[in-house]
């Protein structure tokens, strides 16, 4: 069956190297303890691995009878590992899977708005507002505002809002809003504003801003703005700040870069800078954080 996995970023699930096309087998297979675990549903890999530590893939997993309660992950003797799958990607194919198990009957005519319950689907067209329960996935067209409940995913076109809950992912057009809660995944276009909550990750782009909070990760494009508790990264000429426990920041050419280490027993500051990516001193394109007091390179393999 085809299903999806998440990892950490560099492969790895519980200590576990992967690879691209391989496939890997096990003797035995028993859900939560043993063999290779993937889900149906490719938003239910967020409650495992969130979005601003890991990578998400297609994979063909050869899966037992066995489910988990009010969840869709599987386990299986035997797994190919396929695909990586971006945040787009991994929503588009969410409102594929969720479609695929529900029927339109409940739908709201074209240009109208649009309700479906827990795990339901729920489109509307442009200038409409469509709303999904938990697990579900809501689309709206052009201007229109989508929202889904925990672990769904919400889309909304040009101009659009789209709001998803907790390990949800969030979609916005250009010069849209997307916000998603912790864990979640939330991307919004040029000029938009995207907004995720703790452990999460928050992109724009082109002259777009990016909040990330706690342990989070926030990406703008030239001339945008990220702001973390996590990493931030901005493109040519933007501004990133990032201010907390082992933070770090990274900018284009002409960048404004803003980082501030806390100390471990309060919020207090024990470290800051404010710098300009010159390509003299400081580089392009390269994470900096804090090591003993003094601001250090660091790759993006390295452990925060």
């Amino acid at each position: 069956m085809k299903a999806y996995k998440g990892f950490t970023k560099d492969m790895k699930c519980r200590d576990f190297q992967y690879e691209v096309g391989k496939t890997y087998e096990e003797p035995e297979a028993e859900l939560c303890r043993k063999g290779f675990h993937a889900c149906e549903a490719p938003i239910d890999c967020l409650r495992y691995y969130d979005p601003a530590h890991s990578v998400y893939h297609e994979v063909e997993l050869d899966a037992t009878e066995e489910r988990e309660e009010g969840d869709t992950k599987r386990v299986g003797k035997k797994i190919k590992i396929g695909a990586q799958l971006d945040i787009p990607h991994l929503c588009k194919v969410q409102f594929e899977y969720v479609k695929s198990h529900c029927t339109n009957e409940n739908n709201a005519d074209p240009g109208k708005p649009a309700t479906a319950g827990y795990r339901g689907a729920a489109t509307a067209g442009n200038y409409g507002a469509a709303t999904a329960g938990n697990y579900g996935a809501a689309t709206a067209g052009e201007s229109g505002a989508a929202t889904a409940g925990e672990s769904g995913a919400a889309t909304a076109g040009y101009r659009g809002a789209a709001t998803a809950g907790e390990s949800g992912a969030a979609t916005a057009g250009y010069r849209g809003a997307a916000t998603a809660g912790n864990y979640g995944a939330a991307t919004a276009g040029n000029y938009g504003a995207a907004t995720a909550g703790e452990s999460g990750a928050a992109t724009a782009g082109y002259r777009g801003a990016a909040t990330a909070g706690n342990y989070g990760a926030a990406t703008a494009g030239n001339y945008g703005a990220a702001t973390s508790r996590g990493r931030s990264a901005v493109g040519e000429n933007g501004i990133a700040c990032a201010r907390g426990n082992h933070v770090r920041v990274k900018g284009g050419m002409g960048a404004v870069l803003v980082i501030a280490e806390e100390n471990e027993s309060d919020y207090d500051i024990a470290h800051w800078n404010a710098f300009v990516i010159d390509g003299k001193q400081y580089k392009a394109d390269t994470w900096y954080t804090f090591k003993d007091g003094e601001l250090v390179e660091v790759s993006d393999e390295d452990e925060q």
